[in-house]
């Protein structure tokens, strides 16, 4: 179940800002031939294609000509700036697809805009009126998909739609040349997804769709985003495919049976047309933390399920957290990938993880194609729990820390503020990756934000490499015995703390960032990494920090430490990554075979979403939806951007 939205560090973060200054003591170019201008190219869908993996063939901006990038134009969505009131949780971090001439991008409050893609200039909108009062439990839309009908005569009414869903639960159809809803569809061009019948269904915007939907042939496809952590029973967290044409619903796979809930694919999801196969990322069955309501390794949650696409039937599975008690939902869309492997191509899919994970597995039968290993992992010690004894741990390099958190690996800028992280690490139960939860707290690490979360992975089909974006930050979860919860939760002794309540199971939940005094995370930096692994060898092929702590820090205080992050990465067969995501509010051009930083362009808010590239006119443009995120603190914005090389 998402919970990167109530990662929560803007507290924390805005208290290093204020206090760092009390403890002050502590335009490159290059001339180069221009590559030839491109082809019109497109980005068709969430991640560049069906099969995700964020790649675009595009090659006019290369290592040679990155240095001369420029702004090219910048589109205003208008939902922040002098007047508006709204929510500030909700965030802008969508990618836009093109299809032909045409930029189609969405937003949190289910805003619709089709854009010239050469120009940004504005060629309709479409507004799906959510109520801005309402609380909605996630806080983000992060695109959209397109299709056109086969059968639709040219020129008519939605020949070609654009599916968008929103945050109260409605699949919406409209007009690719007019943003008007298509009537045809669902009621009035829309179809209500939630179920009365579910358990807590009335809760008002707790569920709701935050990943773009995916069309395969005449299906569209979604899952849906739960508000976790409420209760033992929630809604569903069924897949559902429904025709294109009329919003009929064709089939439902239901991920766990009841009275177990959730366990729902909120992430992107993939497909491989061809083989009819569709790709489904699954979270935790419900509540994330206690689950001596749910007991067994609760089989297709945190899983990697392979459904018939046509029919919604099962065709393999493999779960990657057995018994979830971290909040380790499968965050990223499965990449679809072509693997080399001697003289011969494989087909392949690649999953990203909570846990910094990375595992691989053939597309049509779901064999490892990196080896798994069960470890045993520690038991839990709170009565009514019993945790998995192993969990299946992928033989790639780990991208992120999984060793205990243990007093001398207490970090912080002065003797104080170590001091005081050295006193919370010894109070906390810490024993590596999958710590259970506890009454006293214990150290998650990595955090239940990631590891890699929703940004994913970009892949080179060239050189094989696939390229994560991942944070290394400490956060403590502890169990609350129910009697104990609400004068806790009042007691105020627990500032920045989330607190949930976790209803039908003996105990309540808080968690917070393990952070000193100063707002720091307890642990030395990295916070945020990029990485390339090479999947012909398996073998971590660089790593660098990722984003500093300007724009979190007075200028005396500017470092590359790497920061927390959210958003992913973009690779292009000019050989360059380009990504954002991280705290500093700059997009970046990284050289894919070595990790070296070639251009920072600053962005006018925070760039917590995940560039794409296309061509039209003969110029190819790079663009980023610049909207920041209320947990990470970031500069709020409703921009998207859009670079190219002088013409």
């Amino acid at each position: 179940m998402p919970r990167c939205h109530r990662l929560d560090m803007h507290g924390h973060w805005r208290r290093f800002a204020t206090r760092a200054a009390a403890i002050g003591a502590l335009a490159w170019a290059t001339a180069a031939s221009p590559q030839p201008a491109p082809a019109d190219t497109g980005f068709p869908a969430y991640g560049g294609s069906l099969g995700g993996g964020s790649f675009s063939p595009l090659r006019q901006i290369d290592a040679a000509s990155v240095g001369r990038l420029e702004k090219a134009w910048t589109f205003r969505t208008g939902e922040t700036g002098p007047g508006q009131t709204t929510n500030p949780r909700l965030t802008f971090e969508a990618t836009p697809v093109v299809v032909g001439d045409t930029m189609f991008v969405s937003t949190a409050y289910g805003r619709v805009f089709a854009l010239d893609a050469a120009t940004g200039r504005e060629r309709w909108r479409f507004d799906a009126g959510l109520d801005p009062n309402t609380r909605y439990a996630e806080a983000a839309n992060r695109g959209v998909a397109v299709w056109d009908d086969p059968r639709a005569a040219a020129g008519a009414a939605c020949a070609r739609r654009v599916f968008v869903g929103t945050l109260d639960a409605r699949l919406i159809a409209l007009d690719g040349r007019t943003g008007t809803p298509c009537a045809d569809f669902g009621r009035g061009g829309a179809v209500a997804l939630r179920d009365p019948r579910w358990p807590r269904a009335g809760d008002a915007g707790e569920y709701g769709l935050t990943s773009p939907p995916l069309v395969v042939g005449d299906l569209v496809i979604t899952g849906s985003a739960i508000g976790d952590n409420r209760a033992a029973a929630l809604e569903s967290g069924v897949v559902r495919a429904f025709d294109a044409r009329t919003g009929a619903q064709r089939w439902a796979w239901e991920p766990v049976d009841q009275p177990l809930s959730a366990a729902n694919a909120w992430a992107p999801l993939s497909a491989d047309p061809a083989r009819d196969l569709l790709f489904v990322p699954t979270g935790s069955a419900a509540p994330d933390f206690f689950g001596g309501q749910r007991p067994g390794d609760n089989a297709h949650a945190n899983s990697l399920v392979a459904l018939r696409a046509s029919t919604g039937q099962k065709v393999w599975h493999r779960q990657l957290v057995r018994h979830d008690l971290w909040d380790y939902d499968l965050p990223a869309q499965p990449v679809l990938v072509e693997l080399q492997r001697g003289d011969a191509r494989v087909p392949a899919v690649v999953q990203t993880t909570k846990m910094g994970m990375l595992y691989v597995f053939h597309r049509e039968t779901g064999e490892p194609l990196f080896d798994i290993v069960e470890r045993p992992v520690r038991a839990s010690d709170v009565p009514g729990e019993s945790a998995a004894k192993t969990q299946p741990f992928s033989t790639l390099p780990a991208l992120s820390r999984h060793a205990p958190v243990r007093p001398d690996d207490a970090w912080g800028l002065t003797f104080w503020d170590r001091g005081r992280c050295r006193a919370a690490i010894e109070r906390y139960r810490s024993d590596g990756i999958f710590t259970p939860p506890s009454l006293q707290g214990s150290i998650q690490m990595p955090g239940y934000a990631g590891g890699s979360n929703w940004g994913g992975i970009a892949f080179d089909p060239g050189s094989q490499l696939a390229i994560a974006n991942t944070m290394d930050v400490p956060f403590v979860v502890a169990l609350i015995e129910r009697h104990r919860f609400d004068a806790e939760r009042a007691s105020g002794d627990f500032r920045d703390w989330q607190f949930a309540r976790q209803e039908g199971t003996p105990y309540g939940m808080r968690r917070t960032l393990l952070a000193s005094p100063l707002g720091l995370p307890c642990t030395a930096p990295p916070w945020g990494r990029l990485s390339a692994v090479d999947l012909r060898t398996g073998q971590l092929r660089w790593q660098i920090p990722l984003g500093s702590t300007r724009d979190k820090a007075p200028w005396p205080l500017w470092r590359d430490w790497g920061m927390p992050n959210m958003g992913g990465p973009l690779v292009t067969a000019g050989g360059l990554v380009f990504i954002a995501a991280a705290t500093d509010n700059a997009l970046r051009a990284v050289d894919l075979a070595s990790g070296q930083v070639l251009w920072t362009a600053r962005l006018p808010a925070g760039g917590q979403a995940t560039p794409m590239s296309y061509a039209v006119g003969g110029r190819q443009f790079v663009v980023i939806a610049a909207g920041g995120h209320g947990a990470l603190g970031t500069t709020r914005g409703d921009h998207l951007v859009a670079f190219a090389l002088p013409r």
